[in-house]
């Protein structure tokens, strides 16, 4: 299958085509039925020439040309409408029938605080022309009406309000909230594309409109994503400055699966400069070795490594409901575990040969030991709460 891809520059067609090179290439595997030969990438700067050839080839096309920041209001329908009826001129004219998706907006309703717009005016207008094109063509056409995008990729200080507030926060620039409690629907880059490789499959999913709101419809005129997020300007900024704070509490705040906040934290790592892309840990170091904490978050406890030195052995100490695991992952060790009012004591050997997690239990007291004479021994640590100097819960005792 050979894929043409208009606007292969901007900030979809990036991500877009690089997903589709993942699996021509074979190194995105899950989609095993999808077989992708060329992809055609047209940019402004592509010579025109070369469209007929595209169009020529093409199995399919994803038009995502277009204009939303001209310094001309009557360039909305130059850029929206009349590079998409130059590609559905040259398709027909090399008798291409080939499945066609258009990259439109929720503008294009003209209702609500889109009345009036002459972004959304151009976009209607391309809307129209691809679904006169399906009807004497027979070709399918896939129109999508997308809301305000955001993800890794998108230039800030553009259109898009995400891809500016990750940027400056990032680079500790000013932001500027007129109104918190105003709420946006977006869509994530990533679900997009997976949309649009499912559209490849033959799998989009269709709709119709009433006003801005979708009406789920498989005989529909248009096609849609099937996840969007409505969030508040106050709860991204919130969100974001959680994000940058996290080097310094080292809290992990949470981001449950598929959520906005997951999205969200990985387009502004994505913004992150240099100096910021890594960050120094406190080490708590004496004669014995060194415990660095490494991660916290909010309701799944705390990381840590801890270096002991040969022959060093350390803890001997017990908690009545703190919980942990010791993990091995250099060196070799002793762990032993006596259940507080018992002689009996339970032991481990453990080595970074063959690594594996031993519980701490509650109510027993337990140490570890390295049993090598020239080598440190390295464990990773995972407590089931964050340590609370106030409450340690936290007492000595030999095993």
């Amino acid at each position: 299958m050979n894929i043409l891809v208009t606007g292969a520059a901007g900030f979809v067609g990036k991500n877009l085509v690089e997903s589709l090179k993942n699996i021509r290439d074979n190194k995105d595997r899950t989609r095993p039925n999808l077989k992708i030969e060329d992809i055609f990438e047209y940019t402004t700067q592509t010579d025109p020439a070369l469209l007929e050839e595209y169009c020529s080839k093409a199995d399919f096309v994803f038009n995502l040309a277009g204009v939303n920041r001209p310094e001309k209001t009557e360039q909305f329908m130059e850029g929206n409408f009349g590079f998409a009826s130059k590609l559905l001129e040259t398709l027909a004219c090399r008798g291409n029938r080939c499945p066609v998706m258009l990259s439109s907006s929720v503008q294009a309703s003209l209702e609500g605080r889109y009345a009036g717009s002459e972004y959304g005016k151009s976009k209607l207008a391309g809307e129209e022309l691809f679904f006169e094109y399906a009807e004497k063509t027979g070709a399918r056409v896939l129109v999508y009406r997308l809301p305000n995008l955001f993800g890794k990729w998108c230039k800030p200080n553009y259109n898009s309000v995400i891809a500016t507030f990750c940027n400056n926060i990032a680079n500790d620039l000013p932001i500027t909230v007129n109104d918190p409690s105003t709420r946006l629907e977006l869509l994530y880059i990533d679900d997009l594309v997976a949309a649009l490789l499912d559209a490849l499959e033959g799998k989009a999913l269709r709709c119709d409109y009433r006003g801005a709101d979708i009406v789920e419809n498989p005989g529909g005129k248009y096609c849609h994503v099937p996840q969007t997020h409505s969030v508040t300007l106050g709860d991204i900024v919130e969100l974001l400055n959680s994000f940058k704070e996290q080097p310094q509490s080292l809290i992990m705040p949470p981001i449950p699966a598929n959520s906005f906040a997951k999205k969200l934290y990985s387009t502004y790592l994505s913004y992150l400069p240099k100096e910021k892309a890594s960050f120094p840990l406190k080490m708590n170091s004496d004669e014995r070795g060194c415990f660095t904490e490494l991660l916290k978050t909010t309701d799944c406890g705390q990381f840590s490594v801890n270096i002991s030195k040969p022959g060093v052995t350390k803890g001997q100490h017990w908690h009545h409901s703190k919980w942990e695991f010791f993990i091995v992952v250099s060196g070799k060790a002793l762990i032993e575990e006596r259940r507080i009012g018992s002689e009996e004591v339970i032991s481990f050997e453990v080595s970074g040969e063959k690594i594996e997690a031993v519980h701490m239990l509650p109510g027993y007291t337990h140490n570890i030991i390295n049993l090598s004479e020239t080598e440190n021994l390295v464990t990773v640590m995972w407590a089931n709460e964050i340590f609370d100097s106030a409450r340690p819960d936290t007492y000595y005792e030999e095993v």
